[in-house]
């Protein structure tokens, strides 16, 4: 009998601009490609290359100066032109002119099923691969010295506008297996996948566990929660399966090769889908003329629009984990008179202080404005209807804002990350940046433990 998980705690945010299961054209080249240190939290880097050399596709850029052998490797062979930098040589991103033609760096990759663990975490470090892998507790680059208790995929996407991960495998189910039979090898406990209901059924080696609900149904955090919660001292990894698509290409193929398919998403876009893009190019040059409707007042988000990142100067190229970009209203153009107060059909609204509730299938069109300011946390137990995990969200993050250690790990902290709070974050009446202070408190908790 499969394993299934039944969410009931959660939110679906129907909106508008979902992407339709067709290909577009793909994404332009970029005059330049580069790498940001600051993607990959609790990366500390060390740059070993200076504009004016030469590299090949998976030549490496910079290295993990805690642990050497952790590299990040470039997306495209070209000449180095830059290594930016900001206060206090803060290394930014080292930025590659790319080649007419990419050339690759080849990786013996055949025989996989006879290497060892050591053999294949060694191919995944020194190809770049193992910058995918994150770890809990801590919500941050996986330690490759110290073996996971079990690992973690999520194949089953349920942000809003989200991809579809059926449609993104189809045709590669080879390269995601190839990839999750390395993954058993890099564990002596379990590696489990999270799909959608009656997806995946052809999967081998792994424990598939079906995840059914609302959002966040679909994140690893969930999936954690409900299989094989995280005890104090145990290490777990987790990636996503859109990761592991592209460790099983590498893995099939010896190349370094980054490049995605990415739902092209939202109300403002001009067209919607899904488009193949090798990230690290800007979003101007990749995508120039295929984003917003018009010139302004548009959000262009990196992600889906409870955890991305706004695209902006100082986020202004795709980073290799890059699913999903989602345009939506600003609002900085909208007046309201009487705000919120006046009765409304269009508008949504959790609460149901709208009477949109009685339209379920309706889809909306949510603009970036919080509509209301800071205030005070109000224990209403709002936070619980949507958390479907088993911790007290509202104590555990008091306990993080009084930065209190005993509490936080008795009330779950090891478990978490800050994407975990994100619906937590979009129905709070208080408009408190729970995520910001879950990401801080895991932070100041790991430099407090290491």
């Amino acid at each position: 009998m499969p394993n299934i998980i039944t969410i009931k705690k959660g939110l679906t945010l129907n909106l508008k601009g979902k992407a339709e299961e067709v290909e577009l054209a793909a994404a332009a080249r970029g005059t330049s490609y580069a790498l940001s240190p600051d993607d990959y939290i609790g990366f500390v880097p060390k740059v070993i290359v200076q504009p004016g050399d030469r590299v090949l596709a998976g030549d490496a850029l910079m290295y993990h100066k805690q642990i050497p052998e952790l590299k990040l490797t470039s997306p495209v062979s070209g000449e180095v032109v830059a290594v930016h930098r900001g206060a206090k040589r803060k290394v930014l991103s080292v930025e590659v002119k790319p080649d007419a033609t990419i050339e690759y760096k080849h990786f013996a990759t055949e025989g996989l099923k006879g290497m060892e663990r050591a053999e294949v975490l060694a191919l995944l470090l020194e190809s770049g691969m193992f910058s995918f892998f994150k770890q809990r507790p801590y919500d941050r680059l996986a330690n490759p010295n110290a073996e996971p208790r079990d690992i973690f995929v999520t194949a089953n996407f349920t942000a809003p506008l989200a991809p579809k991960f059926s449609y993104l495998v189809h045709g590669r189910e080879d390269e995601l297996q190839l990839a999750l039979d390395a993954l058993t090898k890099l564990t002596s406990g379990k590696v489990y996948v999270g799909v959608g209901a009656g997806e995946l059924t052809g999967l081998q080696g792994v424990e598939r566990v079906e995840v059914r609900g609302p959002h966040p149904a679909g994140l690893v955090g969930v999936l954690i929660n409900h299989t094989a919660p995280i005890n104090k001292e145990e290490t777990v990894w987790t990636l996503k399966a859109t990761d592991l698509l592209v460790i099983g290409r590498f893995l099939k193929t010896g190349k370094v090769d980054y490049s995605r398919t990415i739902a092209l998403t939202g109300s403002e876009a001009k067209e919607t889908g899904y488009v193949k893009v090798l990230p690290g190019a800007r979003f101007e040059e990749a995508l120039a003329g295929r984003l917003g409707k018009k010139d302004a007042h548009e959000r262009i988000i990196e992600g889906d629009v409870f955890t991305g990142i706004k695209v902006d100067e100082e986020h202004e190229r795709m980073s290799l984990g890059i699913d999903q970009i989602t345009i939506i209203p600003e609002g900085d153009d909208v007046h309201e008179l009487f705000g919120w107060a006046l009765p409304r059909l269009k508008e949504y609204s959790r609460s149901r202080s709208y009477f949109s509730w009685l339209m379920p299938k309706k889809e909306y069109t949510l603009d970036a404005r919080v509509k209301g300011g800071r205030r005070a946390m109000i224990m209403s137990g709002e936070y619980d209807r949507v958390f479907p995990m088993d911790i007290y969200p509202e104590f555990l993050l008091k306990s993080i804002i009084a930065f209190n250690i005993n509490d936080m790990e008795a009330r779950g902290i090891y478990e978490v990350a800050p994407e975990d709070f994100s619906v937590c974050e979009f129905v709070d009446t208080s408009k408190i940046p729970l995520q910001q202070i879950v990401r801080q408190g895991l932070d100041e908790l790991y430099k407090e433990m290491n």
